[in-house]
């Protein structure tokens, strides 16, 4: 039925439908899935009540009307849309100039970014921390709420990203893709997610030497575009490398406060999951570039929107079989946990959300720039995103952090624009 409906036309189900419907049965399969008969528990006195208890049971009653009215809320307006014809009315309304939505869509993409990192951050804490054994269940349901928005913005048959910069929202329906296009989108969200699973396993281990790990990615790029697509950057971008490498690796140092000699000290789980991270998605982006050249599919997507929408729900369902692979035995006590904790189901959709619409934002904004400007914002973001959650751990960056990731982060702008700049020094030159 929710096929059909997408489709609008009965009898007409494309794939792309099918794999929808198919994420919402999947997902309530998951849930309701057993995981061997509980014994019964022994009979006891219950304790008596506390405030924490009390609170957490309000927590959730509140929880559970906040999510009651949500649906309410998107029924209503379906309704009153159909009725009053809203989209075609704000169809006519022109909102903010360009230059003031571009501004707009940054500040959003930085905010989005950096309360991601807290939202994921307070998720995993909710489940107990980096070794509970549930990162992996957290990295696959921020990508399940990633794939309900989706959905969600193909029944409305509208995406309001564009709302951020004061100008009216674009119509997004379901894509008249073909079984092809979705299959040879499947190596993109296998990256996707897999790139996804590993930054999140790295923020868990260290949130800050995560972030300046994750700062070296055009490093894993270079090699992965040299070694498997035989791409290798030029010479200005190769003489970057070095520098991004030393920056990291001058953050991962420590001093001995009694010799003053210098050590390797760093969380190791930060440090191999945010090179795993970086390697994922380096093959993601080439993988996307391969895909959209491919004759036909993007016009049969109809827009980024949708491919990033297929690509999210496909990165959802790659995900859940490693997911109950890796950590199966722990999903009951994860959906016990999302019932009773508050933060838990808070972080958790936040986090969700905000990866989603945070990537959408990054995607309008470095469309609309320039390659030097595209390469300040993201170095403006990181440092940012540094600042920020170091506020939010109380945790203070070494000396050796601070300074490793400011030369890693500055080399990483100038590998942005290396080529731009000798392109520059030869005009000149010319002239």
């Amino acid at each position: 039925p929710m096929a059909t409906i997408l489709t609008r036309k009965p009898g007409a189900v494309g794939l792309v439908p099918r794999l929808v419907a198919s994420v919402v049965a999947v997902a309530s399969v998951a849930i309701a899935l057993p995981f061997g008969k509980k014994a019964e528990p022994a009979k006891v006195a219950a304790p008596a009540p506390t405030m924490s208890s009390v609170a957490d049971s309000i927590g959730s009653v509140l929880s559970g009307f906040f999510a009651i009215d949500f649906v309410w809320r998107v029924a209503l307006l379906l309704i009153i849309d159909k009725k009053f014809k809203l989209r075609e009315k704000l169809g006519k309304w022109t909102g903010a100039p360009d230059s003031v939505a571009l501004l707009l869509f940054f500040a959003w993409w930085y905010a989005g970014n950096t309360k991601y990192n807290e939202y994921n951050k307070g998720a995993l804490d909710a489940v107990g921390g980096k070794t509970a054994g549930m990162t992996m269940t957290v990295s696959t349901m921020q990508l399940g709420v990633c794939a309900a928005y989706a959905i969600l913005l193909w029944l409305v048959g509208s995406n309001p990203i564009k709302l951020c910069g004061l100008q009216p929202p674009d119509a997004q329906n379901v894509p008249a893709s073909t079984t092809s296009d979705v299959l040879k989108t499947v190596p993109v969200g296998f990256c996707a997610a897999a790139a996804h699973s590993s930054s999140v396993f790295a923020l868990g281990g260290d949130p800050l030497f995560g972030q300046i790990v994750k700062s070296g990615e055009p490093v894993l790029s270079a090699i992965v575009n040299t070694v498997f697509y035989a791409k290798p950057p030029s010479v200005a971008k190769a003489c970057c490398l070095p520098i991004i490498v030393g920056g990291v690796a001058f953050a991962s140092m420590k001093a001995d406060p009694v010799t003053g000699a210098y050590a390797l000290k760093f969380d190791s789980t930060a440090l191999y999951f945010g090179l795993l991270a970086n390697a994922f998605a380096a093959f993601k982006g080439s993988e996307n570039k391969k895909l959209m050249s491919a004759p036909g599919v993007k016009d049969r997507y109809g827009g980024v929107g949708n491919q990033y929408a297929v690509t999210e729900i496909l990165a959802f369902l790659l995900s859940l079989p490693v997911m109950l692979l890796t950590e199966g035995a722990m999903f009951g006590k994860f959906v016990d946990l999302f019932m009773t904790s508050s933060k838990l189901r808070f972080n958790l959709v936040a986090s969700g959300l905000a990866f989603y619409l945070y990537n959408e934002l990054a995607t309008m904004t470095i469309k609309k720039t320039s390659a030097v400007t595209a390469s300040v914002a993201n170095t403006a973001k990181r440092v940012i995103v540094l600042i920020y959650m170091s506020i939010v751990t109380g945790k203070t960056l070494t000396f050796e952090q601070k300074l490793g990731a400011a030369i890693a982060i500055g080399g990483v702008m100038v590998y942005s624009v290396a080529d731009d700049l000798v392109k520059g020094i030869g005009g000149k030159k010319t002239k």
